[in-house]
């Protein structure tokens, strides 16, 4: 394993620390796993294959590293097919979806946080919690009106909403003009994701743009009932019926409520476990050596 110090996308000192890298280790591939990574090792390939990881659904430019990888791993049927309608051959892109080990999940749920006790939640009270960066694609706005409209379905019901990001502001001032803050709580980073995620009463994502929703294989893989959008890959681990559109609040909402009183968990997808994905990713370096 080899660290290479990076404090901005085209820094000039990791250039040259990953060109001393390889240099020294002579790899047959180079797998980059972000645009900004990419960046850098499609300047220093040369002859070696480029690997490059797409794990979001966002449309990439007419130029960069995208175009000058020899595979892409996708991360979702969704994720391959923006890459193929932004002009990338799909005989280029391997879906290869996030993987976990769920037992290494249930593990690492324990001890419990009691985030009920440390909020002042009630302890029979349900709990719907979101796992998200605060940015504009996790679509939180919507997340926080769908509390607005289920005040008047479950009026016990409280939100967490864990993460932090740009977005974190302007959600905190929503929350307070819907005057919700004795029952949405942004509590930011949490170390323990998955011990939060196992006090869920129901799991929520509110994206209008995901890769894959790979989070939501942890609420999954504890066994938490789920509801989501059907945004991006979302709907490769989901089934329809605990799935709403994207920016439907008053959908998600009712969904919501729906699945506190008629808990329907998912089973956690084989094809996502981390021996699935490891075994993925080998079989693509194996087809391109």
């Amino acid at each position: 394993m080899h660290g290479t110090a990076w404090e901005m996308a085209l820094d000039p000192r990791a250039w040259w620390q990953l060109r001393r890298t390889i240099s020294a280790f002579q790899p047959d591939i180079i797998h980059a796993h972000d645009s900004h990574g990419l960046t850098l090792a499609a300047t220093l390939a040369r002859s070696r294959t480029l690997i490059a990881a797409r794990r979001v659904d966002f449309h990439v430019g007419r130029f960069g590293g995208w175009r000058r990888a020899d595979r892409i791993i996708a991360v979702s049927d969704a994720a391959k097919q923006v890459l193929v309608g932004d002009g990338i051959a799909a005989d280029r892109i391997t879906v290869v979806r996030d993987g976990i080990d769920p037992e290494e999940i249930r593990r690492a749920s324990l001890p419990a946080l009691d985030m009920r006790a440390r909020l002042g939640i009630p302890a029979h009270a349900p709990l719907a919690v979101n796992a998200a960066a605060l940015v504009d694609h996790k679509d939180h706005g919507t997340l926080i009106q769908a509390a607005r409209h289920a005040r008047a379905l479950e009026s016990d019901l409280h939100w967490i909403i864990a993460g932090e990001g740009p977005r974190r502001a302007a959600l905190a001032a929503q929350i307070a003009r819907l005057e919700l803050q004795e029952h949405v709580h942004l509590v930011g980073w949490v170390d323990r994701i998955e011990a939060l995620i196992a006090e869920a009463s129901v799991f929520v994502m509110s994206s209008k743009q995901e890769g894959l929703g790979s989070v939501i294989l942890t609420a999954l893989a504890l066994g938490r009932p789920v509801v989501a959008t059907r945004a991006g890959g979302i709907p490769e681990i989901l089934p329809a019926d605990v799935l709403v559109p994207p920016g439907a609040a008053d959908a998600l909402a009712k969904k919501v409520v729906e699945m506190l009183h008629h808990p329907t968990p998912v089973a956690f997808p084989p094809r996502c476990s981390a021996h699935a994905m490891a075994h993925g990713v080998l079989d693509v370096y194996r087809a391109l050596l």
